[in-house]
C-alpha cells in the first residue's frame, strides 16, 4: 500500500526528526550547501536516514529542503537543482528498507513574491517544479512541500508539485502564537492555511517547525476539526539555546513524550519532528505510536 492508502487504513506513521542538526553534529560548517552534501558525502547523509529508520521512521525526508534554485544561487549552485535533488533521493532510497517510504523535501525559496517583492508567480511555479520533477525522477514516494510561511508561495508550490509529478503532496506551514491567536509570520492564520491548501489541491496537509511540541498542540487542536484531509505534524524540540556557541535544543525524548502523546489523541496521521530532534526523539514517537 502507498502513503495515503496506509493513511485511510487507519495506521498511524512516524516521519523523521531534523536533517540540520545531524549535519552539523557531523561537521557541517556553517554557511556550507547541506545539499552538496548528497554528492560530496553520500556517506554522510545515508547514515543519518538509515538512523532515523532504525529508530523507527515509517518515512525518511530527503536532505533537498534547501535545493531549489532560488535557494542554491546563494552557493553558486543553480545549474545543479536536478543533480543535488536526485542525489539527494538516491541517498535516502539506498537505505529505505522494504515497506518504508521516502518524502522529498521542498522548502521555500527564500524570495518575496509580486507585488511585495520582486518575485513572479511564474518564476516561483517554475522553480518549484524543477525541483519537483527532479525528486520524482530520484523515485521518492510523496513530496513535503514544507515550512511556508506565505500561502500564496505554498500553492504555487503545492500545485506545481500536483501539475508535474504524479505523486501525492503534502503541504505544512510554520504557525507560532500571538495576540491575533496562531499565524504564520506572513499573518495567514490556520482556516486560511486549510482552506487554501486543500483548493490547491494538498492529499495531506499540517505544521512544521515552530517553537515546539505545545504549541503545535494549539495547531492541530484548531485544525483538526476544518479538515477530513490527513494530517502531519513536525515540530521543533523547543527553541535554541546558545550555549557555547552552538545551538542546543533542551527539549529531551522525556521532555517531548506526553506532548507526542496528546498529538495523537488529537488525530494527528503522520508526526515526526523538526528542528533539534534527533533518533532518540523519533524511537520515542515509535514507542507511543506501538503502544497505541
Amino acid at each position: 500500500m502507498n502513503i495515503l492508502e496506509l493513511i485511510s487504513s487507519g495506521k498511524i506513521l512516524l516521519s523523521d526528526g531534523a536533517m540540520g542538526t545531524e549535519l552539523q553534529k557531523r561537521g557541517m560548517k556553517s554557511g556550507e550547501c547541506p545539499e552538496e552534501l548528497n554528492v560530496t558525502h553520500p556517506e554522510i547523509i545515508k547514515a543519518i536516514h538509515k538512523d532515523y529508520y532504525d529508530a523507527g521512521s515509517d518515512i525518511v525526508e530527503t536532505n533537498s529542503f534547501g535545493g531549489n534554485r532560488a535557494r542554491l544561487i546563494y552557493h553558486h549552485m543553480e545549474e545543479r537543482v536536478k543533480e543535488l535533488a536526485i542525489a539527494a533521493a538516491k541517498n535516502a532510497k539506498a537505505v529505505c528498507p522494504a515497506g518504508k517510504f521516502v518524502a522529498g523535501s521542498v522548502g521555500p525559496t527564500a524570495q518575496i513574491l509580486e507585488p511585495l517583492g520582486d518575485l513572479s508567480e511564474e518564476l516561483a511555479y517554475n522553480y518549484f517544479a524543477e525541483i519537483a520533477e527532479a525528486l520524482a525522477e530520484g523515485c521518492v514516494d510523496i513530496l513535503f512541500v514544507e515550512t511556508m510561511m506565505s500561502i500564496e508561495e505554498s500553492e504555487i508550490a503545492v500545485k506545481a508539485a500536483k501539475e508535474k509529478t504524479n505523486l501525492p503532496v503534502a503541504a505544512t506551514m510554520t504557525f507560532e502564537a500571538g495576540a491575533a491567536g496562531l499565524r504564520t509570520m506572513w499573518g495567514v492564520d490556520v482556516q486560511t492555511a486549510v482552506t487554501r491548501l486543500t483548493d490547491a489541491g494538498a492529499d495531506i496537509i499540517g505544521s512544521n517547525c515552530g517553537k515546539g511540541f505545545d504549541e503545535m498542540i494549539e495547531v492541530v487542536k484548531e485544525m483538526r476539526p476544518l479538515t477530513k484531509l490527513p494530517i502531519l505534524a513536525q515540530a521543533n524540540a523547543g527553541l535554541p539555546e546558545v550555549i557555547d556557541g552552538v545551538n542546543t535544543y533542551k527539549e529531551t525524548p522525556e521532555i517531548i513524550s506526553p506532548k507526542a502523546k496528546i498529538l495523537l489523541e488529537l488525530g494527528v496521521n503522520i508526526i515526526g519532528g523538526c528542528c533539534g530532534t534527533g533518533p532518540d526523539h523519533i524511537r520515542e514517537l515509535r514507542r507511543l505510536i506501538d503502544g497505541r
